[in-house]
């Protein structure tokens, strides 16, 4: 699998991340044990999870693997902080304590004494920015983290925090894809102009990009469950569903799968050094691996930049 640079950093990230947003919910241990196995046999590097995932039970199930299934050293490391789940109830708290905090719990969860790339999770207008980023100049000056971004942050809040802040923000993780190309209105164009790299989630259209929901909803996809029902179903009507139909049509003509033809498009795109898959079983990361990832025909770019646009 292709390693890549983030921004203009010296950080290397494999082009397709493993995300463990399921894992803990969806994915149980041993699944999720053999997703990161097939991961790394096929090359992959960079694993991606958040100390909110499942209430820290990504991070937990992460980390007894860390050391048994790969060493420490071969991996790429990257979690974010700044959201909680407190009595049923999504939090936003990117403060000095709650960052640190997080941070330290995230460290004892993975077992390890250090995070190759630690995120700000989201943008908090209760908290000054200036104390956020202490949070993550602290983490890199005292090792605990490799290297610091943000992530969901717009164009303008990258670009005010990149100049504040002491320790260069090397990646702003963003959603995007065919279905969802909003970051290129801004987001893009800073990152480009700081030397940040652009890290890209839910680069399927949180799987609607497959396929798999062309005209139903599969039983057992992440479109059914009662946690990502929700997720999903934005993109399953309207103009997603029509851009869905040129990525299939236009799969079939290359002799590739739509997920190939959706993954290349967004990987050749200016400023993305990687993107984030999160598939529920192995079966799906498979399916996801055997992409080719090849640069697509100017043609076939040129149809799905205009339908998509």
């Amino acid at each position: 699998m292709q390693q890549r640079f983030v921004g203009t950093s010296g950080l290397r990230v494999s082009a397709l991340a493993l995300g463990t947003m399921t894992w803990g919910r969806v994915t149980d241990e041993d699944a999720a044990r053999a997703q990161l196995e097939a991961f790394l046999a096929a090359g992959g590097t960079t694993v991606d999870t958040a100390a909110e995932y499942a209430e820290g039970s990504s991070e937990a199930i992460l980390g007894a693997m860390v050391g048994d299934v790969v060493p420490r050293h071969e991996l790429v490391l990257v979690s974010k902080a700044g959201v909680d789940r407190r009595r049923g109830r999504r939090m936003v708290d990117t403060s000095r304590r709650a960052m640190l905090a997080s941070l330290d719990a995230t460290l004892a969860r993975l077992g390890t004494d250090h995070l190759d790339l630690w995120l700000a999770q989201l943008w908090d207008e209760n908290v000054p920015l200036e104390e956020t980023l202490s949070a993550l100049e602290l983490a890199v000056s005292t090792g605990r983290v490799r290297y610091a971004g943000v992530s969901n942050y717009s164009g303008w809040q990258l670009a005010r925090a990149a100049t504040l802040s002491d320790a260069p923000l090397v990646a702003n993780q963003v959603e995007y894809s065919l279905l969802t190309r909003a970051a290129e209105c801004e987001v893009v164009p800073a990152a480009d102009h700081l030397g940040t790299g652009i890290m890209c989630w839910g680069p399927l259209g949180r799987g609607v990009l497959t396929g798999k929901y062309r005209g139903q909803i599969p039983a057992d996809s992440r479109g059914a469950s009662d946690a990502f029902a929700d997720y999903v179903s934005p993109y399953l009507l309207g103009k997603p569903a029509r851009i869905t139909e040129a990525v299939v049509t236009a799969a079939k003509g290359l002799d590739r799968s739509p997920l190939d033809v959706a993954l290349s498009w967004l990987l050749g795109r200016d400023g993305v050094c990687g993107a984030v898959v999160g598939p529920r079983t192995v079966e799906q990361l498979e399916q996801v691996l055997a992409a080719t990832l090849d640069e697509l025909p100017a043609q076939i770019t040129d149809v799905l930049d205009e339908v998509s646009r």
